[in-house]
């Protein structure tokens, strides 16, 4: 902006060459638009689930709260209308075409020069109302926030190029007021409230952000030259960029809204199908946490997008929009874990539950990257506090009555070999009893798989080896059995948690 502004002379004259486009139609190069600048790349799990191999690949009905698979918009706040679109304005303007329609829009109908404008940049739709043409578009909501953005972001450096080329009069600013009004007005009133479209309305978000924010450097440039249009020029920049920070508020709220929404699509529901799918599970992270935690991630990343750019209150909104849903969602899943009437298992689901959110929400470099996630998956697994903690209560729970039957005893003489054998026969029953309840039971993540059964390798089997060395003697004619060998009793502890 600095270094076009200081090529543009004391005086500029306005030129008005042609009616209508070039025959070269703009909207072609629009279209053919690819690249950083504006597309919008996936970088979340396809169809809202954790993949790779720790995570079921899909939920199990439900909603689907990456039905659009996308991403997180690529382009950077610093590249903000760089590249392509750039071109496109600077084109737009060296043609005269933009001038003109400045000039037509104040002395023509303004509905039908930006009917114009609008299908010039490929967004003619957004001029629809609901009342006059439905609820429903030819496109998908991808392709409509696709579009949305590129011509968004054409039309903030339209301006800023119209600017730059001199001409900061009262009917640029009117012009691009209006044509951003549109734009922000269809953003607010699509129907992207529901929890499916969540990435839609924060790659809205970001492009809306990082084009506030754009306009603030664009302002900030402006101080710093002196030329005779440039108090003409700071209150169209700011003009826009205040037109943009108040579409930016709204967006942060419409997101708010649908949070709301998908808790209660999450955990509201009336009916009893979640207390039922856990009353009937295998302790598994259940499809509601998984829809959650989507939006959570989703949010995380709009966050890490627009951390330079947007207004510091709206960055702490969204801060606080993801503390409070994660806040919710603990509570929702100690909430739910009551139902499961085995203590064992309940604690299972919690430890499940916990992991999971420890990836996919507190290691984003993981739970982002599936190349990575696949290659730490032969690495060890560090345990939260919070999984430890779950861990202990189900080891001692679950295994710690079949270990207090091998507990060791003070009686001597003939008695002993007596309660030593009692104690034996208790010990495979509690042993094989709690094998035959617990060998379905699901443990998604096969790192954290692997150490649950190494700690109870390491609590059970070796107690029970030691035990044996203790009583040689008098055990002797019980360990003979094929399924009392504590190598046995090993290999059953490793076909645990692979569910059916």
């Amino acid at each position: 902006m600095a270094e076009r502004l200081a090529s543009v002379p004391e005086e500029s004259t306005t030129v008005f060459p042609a009616p209508h486009p070039p025959s070269s139609s703009y909207r072609e190069s629009i279209r053919s638009v690819d690249g950083p600048e504006w597309r919008i790349r996936s970088s979340l799990f396809p169809q809202s689930s954790y993949s790779g191999s720790s995570y079921s690949s899909s939920y199990s009905g439900g909603s689907n709260i990456s039905g659009c698979s996308f991403g997180m918009v690529s382009a950077g706040v610093s590249g903000f209308g760089d590249g392509e679109i750039t071109k496109i304005a600077h084109k737009m303007v060296s043609d005269g075409y933009l001038q003109q329609m400045v000039q037509a829009f104040g002395d023509q109908d303004s509905d039908t020069v930006l009917e114009a404008w609008f299908s010039e940049l490929d967004v003619p739709w957004v001029l629809q109302s609901r009342e006059s043409h439905g609820s429903q578009f030819q496109l998908q909501p991808q392709e409509l926030v696709e579009r949305w953005i590129r011509s968004l972001t054409l039309i903030v450096v339209s301006i800023e190029e119209l600017v730059a080329a001199g001409d900061a009069s009262p009917a640029v600013a009117r012009f691009g007021r209006a044509s951003i009004s549109v734009m922000l007005d269809f953003g607010h009133t699509l129907n992207l409230s529901m929890p499916e479209n969540l990435q839609a309305m924060l790659h809205m978000y970001v492009c809306v952000s990082a084009a506030s924010y754009h306009m603030v450097l664009v302002e900030k440039s402006c101080y710093m030259m002196v030329l005779p249009f440039l108090s003409e020029a700071r209150s169209v920049v700011r003009d826009t960029g205040g037109l943009l920070k108040r579409g930016e508020n709204k967006l942060v709220q419409a997101i708010s809204d649908i949070i709301s929404k998908a808790k209660v699509m999450a955990f509201g529901m009336v009916d009893d199908s979640w207390d039922i799918e856990i009353v009937r599970g295998r302790g598994e992270v259940h499809r509601s946490v998984r829809m959650l935690v989507d939006c959570i991630v989703s949010m995380r990343e709009a966050q890490a997008s627009s951390k330079e750019s947007a207004q510091s209150h709206n960055i702490e909104k969204l801060h606080n929009l993801i503390d409070d849903a994660m806040d919710y969602l603990k509570n929702m899943i100690e909430e739910k874990s009551e139902l499961c009437l085995d203590p064992s298992l309940r604690y299972i689901f919690l430890l499940n539950n916990y992991n999971f959110l420890a990836q996919v929400v507190y290691e984003p470099s993981i739970s982002l990257d599936l190349e990575l996630l696949s290659a730490v998956h032969h690495q060890g697994l560090e345990l939260t506090p919070e999984c430890k903690k779950q861990m202990d209560s189900y080891l001692e729970v679950s295994w710690g009555q079949v270990l207090s039957c091998i507990s060791a005893s003070k009686i001597s003489g003939p008695l002993r070999r007596w309660i030593s054998n009692s104690s034996l026969a208790k010990f495979h029953s509690a042993f094989h009893k709690t094998y035959k309840a617990q060998k379905f039971w699901k443990v998604p993540d096969p790192r954290l798989r692997s150490l649950l059964r190494e700690a109870i390798t390491k609590r059970v089997i070796s107690a029970y080896r030691d035990y044996l060395k203790e009583h040689p003697a008098d055990l002797e004619k019980q360990v003979s059995a094929v399924s009392s060998d504590p190598d046995v009793l090993e290999e059953m502890v490793g076909e645990l948690f692979e569910g059916r």
